[in-house]
């Protein structure tokens, strides 16, 4: 999947999408059981997988992958364990500021659970909102437990590297990091 030339898209086009289009055009379109052309974003269990070995598994573009994956609770894998990193944020639309979407940041640790060691590795989980489904989806979802597709999230996996300034400004930048764990931004004195 992290092939471009297997989607029959112009040589140009880059899958870049925002949290928005994430949530309403792609995550919002599977809950309610609507087709998604092109269909380029994977189903795929995350968790049987190490963050390294997405590659060739989830839609590539760059250096971040994306899938679609079942909400569990477990967030084992053969090296490790995905732990969330502080709180859900919201998702707004563009047009109305209506709640669509939640985004949580989770990062990688190797080794076992509350043993592990922190890697670069961070995925954002995106999930729908409980104000953004339809009752019509709401009762056709709770009607079919084998096809619970409120269950879906779409996952963002990368690898954050302090070199890349290609992250759309979605994240702080290492610099901007050092910066705020600063405890005391009085002592930093500026050149005049």
């Amino acid at each position: 999947m992290g092939d471009h030339n297997s989607l029959n898209l112009p040589p140009g086009f880059h899958f870049y999408p925002t949290d928005e289009e994430l949530v309403v055009h792609f995550l919002h379109r599977k809950a309610a059981l609507l087709p998604c052309d092109p269909d380029v974003i994977p189903d795929l269990d995350l968790y049987p997988y190490d963050p390294w070995d997405l590659d060739g598994k989830a839609m590539g573009e760059g250096n971040k992958w994306y899938f679609y994956s079942r909400r569990t609770q477990s967030r084992i894998t053969g090296s490790g364990y995905w732990q969330s990193i502080g709180v859900e944020e919201p998702i707004y639309s563009s047009g109305g500021g209506q709640k669509v979407g939640m985004k949580k940041y989770n990062a990688f640790y190797i080794g076992e659970p509350s043993q592990g060691v922190k890697t670069n590795w961070i995925m954002q989980e995106y999930r729908l909102s409980d104000s953004s489904s339809t009752s019509r989806s709401s009762s056709r979802r709770r009607s079919s437990k084998t096809n619970d597709f409120s269950k879906w999230v779409i996952c963002r996996v990368y690898e954050r590297n302090c070199d890349s300034d290609d992250d759309g400004g979605t994240e702080l930048s290492c610099l901007d990091e050092v910066f705020l764990s600063l405890d005391d931004l009085d002592e930093i004195s500026l050149p005049n």
